[in-house]
């Protein structure tokens, strides 16, 4: 009997030892994997609960379950809702496009050595130094319809004074000028990273072959960078999606006395601490991180279809 018992232990130990080898990779990002996976639980699941009951005032107030009627109250809301996401995907959309292009031809520009390119690369990545809040204060003072050095600068070409930020028409694509003028360099970084890891004998090939600069940008280069762009697209788009610190910096609630640059960050941000709203809040969100995931969807689905 103690014969059998300690031949079976060895042998147990050696099947978890050889079983634990096998899926090391797992066993060593598991602790990590489910932190962060309780970190994301956790909180969207209270964010889930919230959206089906009547919460407000406070959160650990007494709600009652009111089912969707919450959803149903947003969707069919078309004064601040619909608003607030029509100025997401304009604010999202062009801000992203602008940068990709401006991206692109800035890192087509670093892509072959010169002299004083490290100073150039420098001086690209300056705006990313400054913090959100920081950039946007910036720019508040430097668009400031009395003071401001914008309309100093169109007073001396001959230009009437503009509105900039104040204007009900002109803040939000002010805003999307100010998101440019910081998040292109990363995009310059991302794109420079894989313009550096392509092969050269694909653009030698098309060069022999005769074939102009944008002839080997569109049908070589291009091509072969869609992988790299559509990353780009979704890392930065959905940074883009969850813009809060400059619109909220330079506009204050309720994105400007119009709702001008209201997107849905700052519109969920107003229900639950201007108005303690939570469960239309939590609503709000809800639908909001269903529409990234479904962009994330469909930019991966198409970034399959490609590779195939």
């Amino acid at each position: 009997m103690m014969t059998t018992m300690v031949t079976t232990k060895p042998s147990m130990w050696k099947n978890y030892s050889t079983w634990a080898n096998r899926h090391r990779k797992w066993l060593f990002a598991s602790p990590a994997m489910i932190f962060v996976g309780l970190l994301i639980a956790v909180p969207l699941g209270w964010t889930l609960y919230l959206s089906v009951t009547d919460s407000e005032g406070s959160v650990r107030a007494a709600s009652n379950l009111v089912g969707f009627s919450n959803y149903l109250e947003v969707l069919t809301d078309t004064e601040r809702f619909w608003p607030a996401v029509m100025r997401t995907f304009v604010f999202t959309g062009g801000a992203l496009a602008i940068e990709l292009v401006l991206g692109m031809c800035i890192a087509l520009l670093l892509w072959r050595p010169f002299r004083g390119e490290k100073w150039v690369r420098v001086a690209i990545l300056l705006p990313l130094v400054a913090t959100p809040v920081a950039v946007g204060m910036m720019w508040r003072l430097i668009f400031d319809p009395n003071i401001g050095f914008a309309n100093q600068v169109l007073s001396w070409i001959g230009i009437p004074a503009q509105p900039w930020l104040s204007g009900q028409y002109t803040a939000l694509p002010t805003l999307m000028f100010v998101d440019i003028w910081q998040w292109t360099p990363m995009v310059v970084l991302m794109l420079l990273a894989g313009l550096t890891s392509l092969s050269d004998e694909p653009d030698e090939a098309a060069r022999i072959d005769g074939a102009n600069s944008w002839q080997r940008f569109w049908f070589v280069t291009l091509p072969l960078m869609r992988a790299t762009v559509i990353v780009t697209i979704v890392l930065r788009g959905i940074d883009a999606l969850k813009t809060f610190d400059i619109l909220y910096a330079t506009k204050g609630k309720g994105g400007g006395s119009f709702h001008e640059v209201e997107t849905l960050n700052i519109y969920a941000f107003g229900l639950s601490f201007d108005y303690n709203d939570y469960g239309i809040a939590s609503t709000v969100l809800i639908l909001f991180f269903l529409l990234i995931i479904a962009i994330m969807w469909v930019l991966t689905y198409r970034r399959k279809a490609n590779r195939s």
